[in-house]
């Protein structure tokens, strides 16, 4: 079951506070979008009901590290960090530098480590973090897009990477993504949110745990 969020216990300095520095994030985005398009998934940012569709399922008291895949301009970013325990830390990973020193510039929170490189990889991200596993993965990477074999080691470094019980959250504009988790997670449920333009399908996988298994 999700909990409450912490959203009083930081302070953050983010992009939200006005309407020019959102038609900035939004420029933003949609430069990047041009530029490279099949690494973003739309040609705008989430919208609020989308991002409070996938977090307000999260656990947050007992999270202590969160990974995001694909922050971009941090649309999902400064929600988590509303949310995430004083103690815990956010990991976020994009391919786009552009996006890696945007969010460097814009979010001042000792709880944020924004990295440049592929999700594949996360696991040594996840070590060099000083952890070793991730509560919770989310990612808007619009894996249909990705070369052949990208996506599938994205998933199943992300399950191992992944505590037992740890979930990793998907949200993308088609269902192609279910035929890369479903071989590599025993639970995998979906649905699709028609409150987002344009309508978002999002997953959830879950990593079952050991004990569970045995049982």
């Amino acid at each position: 079951m999700a909990s409450t969020p912490f959203k009083d216990k930081k302070k953050i300095v983010s992009t939200r506070a006005g309407g020019a520095s959102f038609l900035s994030q939004w420029g933003m985005f949609f430069r990047q979008f041009l530029k490279h398009p099949g690494m973003i998934g739309s040609i705008i940012p989430s919208s609020q009901t989308l991002v409070d569709a996938m977090l307000d399922q999260v656990d947050w008291h007992r999270t202590r590290l969160f990974v995001e895949y694909g922050p971009g301009v941090g649309t999902f970013t400064n929600s988590i960090l509303d949310r995430l325990h004083p103690d815990a830390t956010l990991l976020a990973i994009d391919l786009n530098l552009d996006f890696v020193a945007w969010l460097e510039a814009r979010i001042d929170d000792p709880r944020l480590r924004v990295v440049h490189g592929s999700a594949a990889d996360v696991r040594r991200f996840v070590r060099e973090a000083g952890h070793r596993q991730a509560d919770y993965v989310l990612s808007g990477i619009p894996f249909s897009t990705l070369p052949a074999g990208v996506g599938e080691a994205i998933c199943a470094e992300t399950r191992t990477a992944l505590r037992p019980g740890g979930e990793f959250l998907i949200y993308q504009y088609s269902r192609y993504v279910r035929r890369l988790v479903d071989p590599v997670f025993g639970d995998v449920s979906d649905r699709l949110e028609w409150r987002n333009i344009p309508p978002c399908r999002t997953v959830r996988a879950v990593k079952e745990d050991i004990l569970a298994q045995a049982a």
